[in-house]
């Protein structure tokens, strides 16, 4: 069972997988303070994974710290992931591209926990932040990847983004070496989050 989000800044998705061990339980919904301290945790936990730990990647992003800050600017959002016992296992967001036209996004730092890996949360989070994007009036989403991030890249090209051949704003994130764009136009939420 997949909601949709309401129209509210504050929303929650609500959905359920289920698994040959029983169902696993996960919410999306706007980070808060008290999630900082996890979604900063997960960052640096992910990152090195995949060999994202050396100077040019968001990892050393000073807002990385207090991400519910950081986004609790004017089109803005950072969601989290929460499983069944409450715990954030992941999370992304979307603010405005610096050094861009105004019309572009970026989708930033959305990384899960391998627990959290292979169950479509990914595509969930990915699709709100497409309807949200959509909703502060962006006309294009940008990101950065790296090589090595072979699902997450499976994952964008599935929910319609593009590769371009260079880097777009001033990310500071030199040491990504793929980058996306999706056009946005008009988003109908219910394209990337089916109701099951």
């Amino acid at each position: 069972m997949l909601k949709l989000p309401q129209d509210s800044h504050y929303a929650v998705l609500g959905f359920f997988i289920e698994q040959s061990s029983g169902r696993m339980n996960f919410t999306i919904r706007t980070i808060t303070d008290s999630d900082d301290a996890a979604v900063a945790k997960i960052i640096r936990a992910v990152m090195p994974e995949f060999g994202a730990s050396g100077p040019g990647f968001a990892i050393h992003d000073s807002e990385v710290d207090q991400m519910s800050s950081a986004y609790s600017v004017d089109r803005a959002i950072y969601r989290v992931l929460v499983d069944d016992q409450q715990r954030v296992v992941g999370g992304g967001g979307i603010a405005q591209l610096a050094g861009a036209d105004p019309s572009v996004c970026e989708l930033r730092k959305m990384y899960f926990l391998p627990e959290a890996r292979g169950h479509g949360c990914g595509a969930a989070m990915l699709g709100e932040l497409i309807a949200k994007a959509s909703e502060f009036g962006y006309q294009t989403i940008y990101l950065e990847t790296l090589t090595g991030m072979d699902a997450a890249q499976k994952l964008y090209r599935k929910m319609g983004f593009k590769q371009i051949c260079q880097p777009m704003g001033n990310t500071g994130h030199f040491a990504c070496d793929h980058w996306f764009t999706k056009e946005l136009g008009q988003v109908d939420a219910r394209e990337f989050c089916p109701e099951h």
